[in-house]
């Protein structure tokens, strides 16, 4: 193959992957804030924060895996490949395509996370203002408290990825392999 088809085939590659995370990143966000936002106005104060919290832990959490996978060594795990250790396959097929769980893990799920944690932020405030009937507005204080939570918590969380690339990228090899591994079984019976 000439080298201008491998880069036009390549360039259309990533515009399928743009296209496709737009089209999945729009889906997610619209069914994601439809359930939240109807589910937590439906809830007490109290569910409402700890799923407030919840979301942005989830954000943080796929956070520190699309660190942890831009910063691993492929090579540490062709070693635990060789003796079968489960999820090594799978990790070594995570970080080949490192830039695409980052984008999937850091930008749309994270992204997702961050603007569900401020659609959820206002319904706590109005949940606050309406149990301890406020005559003031809670908004800005309670958005500032969840940004500060998740930047500051995706800061601390990058540290760690960068530390622990190795056993979060196995562990979450572990659990797709898992996933992969179940659903193969389904597929037999």
């Amino acid at each position: 193959m000439a080298k201008g088809e491998k880069e036009k085939k390549k360039s259309n590659a990533d515009v399928k992957w743009i296209v496709s995370v737009f089209i999945s990143t729009f889906l997610l966000s619209i069914l994601f804030s439809f359930i939240s936002t109807n589910a937590i106005s439906n809830l007490g104060l109290i569910p409402a924060i700890l799923i407030l919290v919840l979301v942005i832990l989830v954000g943080i959490g796929f956070d520190i895996v699309g660190v942890a996978v831009t910063v691993a060594n492929e090579h540490e795990f062709h070693a635990k490949a060789t003796k079968k250790v489960k999820g090594s396959k799978t990790s070594i097929q995570l970080i080949r395509n490192s830039a695409k769980v980052a984008n999937i893990c850091a930008d749309v799920i994270g992204d997702i996370c961050g603007v569900l944690s401020g659609a959820i932020s206002a319904l706590v405030t109005m949940k606050i203002t309406e149990t301890f009937g406020l005559n003031f507005d809670l908004q800005f204080i309670i958005s500032a408290v969840v940004a500060s939570l998740t930047v500051s918590g995706k800061a601390l969380g990058k540290g760690v990825a960068q530390k622990n690339s190795t056993k979060i990228v196995h562990v979450v090899g572990g659990v797709l392999n898992k996933f992969e591994h179940n659903k193969e079984e389904k597929s037999k019976k």
